[in-house]
């Protein structure tokens, strides 16, 4: 279908002319230029050693974001220990049972989850050993295996 031709149309079409012919103004030389440069750049791409050269700097970036992300997540790990409670460097904020239980620990020398379990009535030694197990974790004490028994230090 033909449209005849009004002065509005035209109008449009001079603006919308306009403004393509604005936006290339300058564009060729621009273009071969740009053109250029990126045959040259591709052309040095076809060299060993540039490729060499460019693996090497990618691995040495790549190496260093490693080392970033490293100290973010120990950081990360180290914030969120503080939001646990679990202590962080010198810190150490303890529920009163396992105050009783470390003070107990450092007053007999040696326990096992036995004498936890008796000292302060729990049922079983699964919740003494856990408790015992929990303040090794935390650096508190130590503990060593004779035979069928483990002993905990202070």
């Amino acid at each position: 279908m033909v449209r005849p031709n009004n002065h509005v149309g035209d109008v449009s079409m001079k603006n919308n002319k306009d403004k393509v012919f604005k936006s290339n103004v300058g564009g060729s030389a621009f273009e071969s230029e740009l053109r250029s440069d990126l045959e040259e750049n591709m052309a040095k791409f076809k060299d060993p050693v540039v490729l060499g050269e460019l693996v090497y700097k990618l691995l040495e970036e790549r190496e260093n974001t490693n080392r970033i992300l490293k100290n973010v997540l120990a950081r990360l790990d180290e914030l969120e220990g503080k939001s646990a409670g679990v202590p962080v460097e010198g810190e150490t904020f303890l529920p009163e049972i396992d105050e009783q239980i470390l003070a107990f620990v450092k007053k007999q020398e040696k326990v096992t989850a036995e004498n936890v379990r008796k000292k302060f009535k729990y049922r079983g030694k699964n919740a003494a050993s856990a408790r015992l197990n929990r303040l090794c974790n935390m650096g508190l004490l130590k503990k060593k295996q004779v035979g069928k028994k483990v002993f905990f230090f202070p």
